[in-house]
């Protein structure tokens, strides 16, 4: 079979040597990038792809959008851990980015929006900046990463951070003190990122204590709106948000599955989906 190397990689390290690397880097880090691999070896994003592709046809790593996690990381049902922010930010990009765009078109000026961690309200975060029309915006967030992302709307946003523990997994702010911002404010919208949306089981989280928080952002607002994209619908995890009922709308990509929607919308949930 002819090898994968692209012409420019002719300094490279062999092949053989560089997929030892790339799979100590996987196993190590839990996440690797093709751009991170490209710029490390200094070889061709194609030769990284093709690094990763002969790394999972032997069993040792699983490829998701942009880049690779270990082998036996669920990326399509349940997961069985808490995915890094890094991880979910490389995955289902194209459905994040639709469901921000559309999330960010429900805000208007003048408005306070809470916005919870994750890589989907960080998608929100990047599309309400891109909204120049929007002035007089307060958005709290719990997101160190969301927070960053609002800089370049200073002054027409103004972005409180609530504080709080650090959580370094999705960098997010808990408690202690977390509580202390959200029981003091009520704002117009919450948009609140979760692991599962079930008929029965309600809004889920997988980590108790970001679970915890999400549950005092629904209590802050006085609409609140799930993101979700598809893979989460009909999932229930460990930590309860609140049930179906507690929201307003949920907002999710194009190709969540008409059936998996189907119970939500009978519960009584809006659902937007992009065009």
């Amino acid at each position: 079979m002819a090898s994968a190397e692209h012409p420019t990689d002719r300094d490279a390290l062999p092949a053989h040597q560089r997929r030892e690397q790339i799979q100590r880097l996987v196993d190590e880090r839990g996440f690797v990038r093709v751009s991170e691999l490209s710029d490390t070896f200094g070889v061709s994003g194609v030769t990284a792809r093709a690094d990763l592709d002969q790394l999972e046809s032997a069993g040792t790593l699983t490829r998701i959008h942009g880049g690779a996690v270990p082998a036996g990381v669920s990326t399509t049902s349940r997961p069985d851990r808490e995915f890094s922010f890094e991880e979910a930010l490389a995955s289902s990009v194209i459905p994040k980015q639709q469901i921000g765009e559309l999330a960010a078109s429900l805000v208007s000026s003048g408005q306070s929006v809470i916005l919870d961690v994750g890589t989907t309200t960080l998608a929100i975060a990047r599309a309400l900046v891109a909204r120049t029309e929007l002035t007089d915006i307060v958005v709290i967030t719990n997101g160190l990463s969301i927070a960053l992302a609002l800089e370049p709307a200073i002054p027409r946003f103004t972005v409180i951070v609530t504080g709080g523990s650090l959580r370094p997994m999705q960098h997010s702010l808990v408690d202690p003190l977390a509580a202390t911002v959200l029981s003091q404010v009520h704002a117009d919208l919450a948009f609140i990122g979760c692991n599962g949306v079930d008929a029965d089981g309600g809004v889920t989280n997988i980590n108790l204590p970001e679970a915890g928080v999400k549950t005092m952002m629904l209590a802050a607002s006085a609409r609140a709106i799930i993101v979700a994209d598809g893979a989460k619908l009909g999932q229930v995890h460990l930590g309860r948000i609140g049930p179906l009922a507690a929201f307003d709308t949920l907002v999710t990509d194009a190709a969540a599955d008409p059936l998996t929607l189907a119970p939500l919308r009978k519960a009584g949930l809006a659902v937007l989906q992009p065009l």
